[in-house]
């Protein structure tokens, strides 16, 4: 079953990186020109030994008229031969090392970029579930294991398979008992590795596991500093992750103790082979059956031939720990994509803005989301959505958004399925402005620009003009240059906002989706957002998240929401009007007052 399992994985990597199979075959190409290199190598050797030391004749084969039989001469051919042996070993080193560094970072590189593009396009309750870190962790620490595969493991075995069979060939043309001497000991070999991988494999998963965990208390450490400080754990935290990273340190121990324990023993089974060779051996040269220098390029063959051997064994041992890592970078990309666009997707360049929700229910998982919801909006309605936590509030805007699909009825744009429609083209309909605006760790001009890349800096003016955010940006010591850092960090909170907007300006999108983008700011900074706001939504559908009631004071239209079913549904909402509503739905008529200003 696991004989069976590795094979279907190595066929699965090899298809990965067919794009790279000419450099592959470069690679390996080089590899093969290193076996007959290998060969010549001992003997120079048995010429020093043979010919220059002793007085047997030179290799018929080598035999030239121009020189004369002297063992000068004789030793001046082993030199020259040793040194041209050493020159071309060498530029094959350096050209195969450039090709391997190349193609290695080229399948990294494709692979990650094929990750990413496709863990994108993953749904949403994927990332709610998963979150960050660990497919982070498989893109960045996993995808790399293909390189280690291919370049490090694959190709290697098949050149020391090549490699061995050639020293078996030239070992057998010497003497035939002792090259099968030599080769005894295989059938140790190989049942040690196949031990040893079985239990590497299933550590080396556990070990992976741990140490993704690990980097996810990180990342979840930095990305909450504040609170840590705030509350004095930083203690706690450190504490928390020297736990797991001593868990991971014993898995990776243990680990490394079992290959070290079969790197002993291949030490040993391969010292045992070349001693018994040794020892047989020297009692053939003593019978008369080859000379001394045969003996040593026996004995210089014997050592290669083991080298292979040993390189196959122990690549067998690495491979079960870079297979455990190419199995998760895989599972990622095996991650079903939820949303598919029909293959006939209508294109949308510019809506009305008249949304619908016919009949609607969504699930998360064994969850209701929502049930059997429906309403209508008008083309440049303000529209505010109310309700508690959980109400179903934001999985209204994931399913206008195309996040999800519903379960169950149907959501219209223009009054068209929305899943009938290019998935890009659905999503140009939209700008949003978020809660806690998200900045890029770019310039300012680069986040404003984030929906429309090519818009020029002109047009990023105006929108940062529209915005309120034009003084503040001017004000920087580089301007619209500025870096944000990662988040916005270097922003306040307003001025995140305010970018937000601008963001939504330039996008200049039919419809707008705000999620109450004053809850978090100062007084003075809401009157200069909400300015902003009220221009942006004119002559757009605007959709409104309200969590606060002064949000909902200019809108056309209310929908109230409680555990994912539309409870009520005003229209024309004054404030005259506005009391009597608020306090039907909790809200207490003193605080309307005050968010009303009346």
């Amino acid at each position: 079953m696991a004989s069976l399992r590795n094979r279907s994985l190595l066929f699965r990597i090899l298809q990965q990186a067919r794009p790279c199979w000419l450099r592959l075959t470069g690679i390996a190409v080089l590899g093969l020109l290193s076996i007959p290199l290998a060969l010549l190598f001992p003997l120079p050797l048995k010429i020093a030994v043979d010919s220059v030391l002793g007085h047997q004749p030179l290799p018929a084969f080598m035999s030239m008229s121009w020189m004369p039989p002297s063992s000068a001469g004789a030793l001046v051919l082993a030199v020259g031969l040793l040194l041209a042996i050493g020159l071309l070993t060498s530029l094959q080193n350096l050209a195969s090392w450039w090709l391997q560094t190349y193609t290695g970072e080229k399948l990294v590189w494709d692979f990650r970029a094929q990750l990413l593009e496709h863990t994108q396009h993953l749904s949403l309750s994927f990332h709610d579930d998963r979150g960050a870190t660990d497919p982070a962790y498989r893109i960045q620490h996993d995808a790399p294991s293909i390189q280690y595969i291919v370049i490090q493991g694959i190709l290697p075995a098949f050149v020391s398979f090549c490699t061995l069979v050639g020293m078996l060939a030239v070992c057998a043309t010497i003497d035939l008992r002792l090259a099968l001497i030599a080769l005894v000991i295989t059938p140790v070999l190989f049942l040690l590795t196949r031990a040893c991988s079985r239990l590497v494999r299933e550590r080396s998963i556990k070990v992976k596991e741990i140490d993704s965990s690990a980097m996810s208390i990180i990342q979840e450490v930095l990305g909450s500093i504040r609170v840590i400080k705030a509350f004095g754990q930083e203690k706690r935290e450190y504490e928390r992750f020297v736990r797991r990273s001593n868990q991971r340190v014993d898995g990776q121990v243990r680990l490394a103790r079992l290959q070290a324990v079969f790197n002993v023993l291949i030490a040993l089974t391969i010292s045992a082979g070349t001693a018994t060779t040794l020892y047989l051996g020297v009692q053939r040269v003593r019978a008369g059956a080859i000379s001394v220098g045969e003996l040593l390029v026996v004995m210089a063959y014997v050592g290669q031939m083991y080298e292979p051997l040993r390189l196959i064994a122990s690549k067998a041992t690495e491979l079960q720990t870079w297979f455990t890592s190419i199995e998760r970078a895989f599972a990622l990309l095996d991650e079903k994509v939820d949303l598919h666009e029909a293959p006939n997707a209508c294109e949308l360049l510019r809506a009305r803005g008249e949304v619908e929700f016919r009949n609607v229910t969504f699930y998360y998982g064994s969850k209701c989301g929502l049930r059997n919801v429906s309403f209508r909006l008008p083309p440049g309605a303000r529209v505010g959505i109310v309700g508690d936590s959980g109400a179903g509030k934001t999985t209204i805007l994931n399913l206008l958004m195309r996040f999800y699909d519903p379960s169950s009825g149907q959501v219209l744009l223009d009054g068209r399925d929305i899943r009938e429609y290019r998935i890009a083209d659905l999503r140009r309909q939209f700008s949003v402005v978020l809660q806690d605006p998200l900045l890029f760790a770019a310039s300012i001009a680069e986040n404003i620009a984030y929906g429309e890349p090519n818009a020029s800096n002109a047009q990023i003016m105006a929108a940062a003009q529209a915005a309120n955010s034009h003084k503040f940006i001017a004000g920087l010591p580089e301007g619209y240059e500025s870096k944000v850092g990662e988040r916005g960090a270097q922003l306040s909170g307003g001025e995140r906002q305010r970018i937000s907007l601008a963001r939504a300006f330039l996008r200049d999108s039919p419809i707008l989706i705000l999620d109450e983008p004053t809850s978090s700011v100062d007084v003075k900074t809401e009157a200069a957002i909400m300015e902003a706001t009220d221009a942006l939504m004119r002559g757009r559908l605007t959709i409104m998240v309200a969590h606060r009631l002064s949000t909902l004071k200019n809108c056309d239209m209310i929908l109230a929401l409680d555990h994912g079913e539309l409870v009520d549904q005003q229209a024309s909402v004054q404030p005259a009007s506005f009391f009597g509503w608020s306090n039907s739905h909790g809200y207490a008529a003193q605080e309307a007052t005050e968010k009303l200003n009346l």
